[in-house]
């Protein structure tokens, strides 16, 4: 188990366009590991590469806790409706703010067998799908952001 240092917002890796993952390694295999995780011991429910600083298509969800989805070379292929809810990041630590995002959406992506496969989400995990994704091309939910950023504070026993 490696916990990997979360970058937070301001740090360039963010803001820059991640590459396509051509082919599985011993090493990417460790990074999918250390990102799960990471973003396991950080309570948050999905994490993308570039997050823990790596520029690779790559990204991790897990809206419940117990269902971990993993997307390399991720697309969305179908979205539809509209939500408006409170989001946060991990790499935007104490913050939150209002983003509208689809409330129905298809990715294509690969698996670990670098295999391509099709998953649907909807609420919380097309959320997550779209906010995920979005930080494949550097690009952070606070652009999407309707208002102010606002200071969210969590209870000892509450998961972010």
């Amino acid at each position: 188990m490696a916990i990997r240092k979360i970058r937070e917002m301001g740090d360039e890796v963010l803001n820059k366009v991640c590459k396509e993952v051509k082919f599985m390694t011993p090493r990417t295999e460790q990074l999918i590991d250390d990102m799960f995780d990471t973003m396991y011991e950080s309570g948050g429910v999905g994490l993308a590469a570039p997050q823990v600083g790596v520029l690779k298509r790559i990204c991790v969800i897990d809206c419940t806790g117990e269902d971990p989805i993993l997307l390399i070379n991720p697309e969305i292929v179908e979205a539809s409706g509209e939500q408006t809810g409170q989001e946060g990041c991990l790499s935007v630590p104490g913050k939150a703010a209002q983003v509208t995002r689809p409330n129905y959406v298809k990715v294509r992506a690969q698996n670990i067998d670098m295999e391509w496969f099709e998953i649907e989400g909807e609420e919380l995990l097309a959320r997550a799908f779209c906010h995920e994704l979005e930080h494949l091309d550097g690009h952070l939910y606070v652009e999407k952001a309707e208002g102010p950023l606002q200071d969210v504070t969590y209870d000892d026993d509450e998961e972010e």
